[in-house]
């Protein structure tokens, strides 16, 4: 196989991966709104739809990043899809502190992860066109935001129990291992291995926070 045909398919299989995220980030949401619309607080319902739009924004983000090859519209894409990940991890968060945590613990523990999640994308567009040079301090970031949720495993399990603790730890090992691929730029067809993480990752989560976490 030629090397454009290599590079034809690597983008196909990663586009592809990341678009059956979106089509299933739809689903969920829609789950979402009918098994919690008028049975829980519009603060935490909010929660949920917050992470249901981060999840599908994420997955599109990428989806269109690998889909799309004119040269400067992949450049701009790429900020979206970098960016969204830091958009995801604080999404996925919002409805499990919105349900564990109280008072004031509950908002500064949501004004630190959506902070990150600004600094990240804030960092992203300033280095734009440095991609090579900061990408292990991008997966540190990523790594660093996903496993501040060690803070909140007493309250998980005081609120929620082992099950969802075990979805979310799960996720977490799998988005973690995942990194390993994504730094990885030989053989070609790493990324779309770190593309199948991801998505495994997040159906994972998202079966604990929608069915364990209330």
């Amino acid at each position: 196989m030629s090397e454009k045909n290599k590079k034809l398919l690597y983008e196909i299989l990663n586009s592809t991966s990341h678009g059956i995220g979106v089509i299933l980030g739809i689903i969920f949401l829609i789950m979402m709104i009918f098994k919690f619309g008028g049975k829980i607080s519009n603060y935490l319902f909010a929660g949920f739809i917050i992470y249901g739009a981060c999840f599908i924004i994420m997955f599109l983000s990428s989806t269109l990043y690998h889909a799309i090859q004119a040269p400067k519209a992949k450049k701009i894409l790429r900020v979206f899809d970098h960016s969204s990940i830091f958009l995801f991890i604080a999404g996925s968060y919002t409805p499990i502190v919105l349900y564990i945590l109280e008072g004031r613990m509950q908002i500064l523990f949501l004004a630190v992860i959506w902070a990150a999640a600004l600094f990240g994308t804030i960092f992203k567009l300033v280095t734009y066109n440095k991609y090579d040079k900061y990408v292990k301090f991008s997966v540190f970031l990523y790594i660093v935001m996903g496993w501040m949720a060690i803070f909140l495993i007493k309250p998980i399990i005081l609120k929620t129990g082992i099950a969802f603790m075990a979805f979310i730890l799960i996720g977490g090992i799998l988005y973690t291992a995942g990194t390993y691929f994504y730094k990885k730029k030989i053989p070609l067809y790493n990324h779309f291995v770190w593309h199948i993480f991801v998505l495994t990752a997040a159906v994972v989560q998202y079966i604990g926070i929608s069915g364990f976490l209330i």
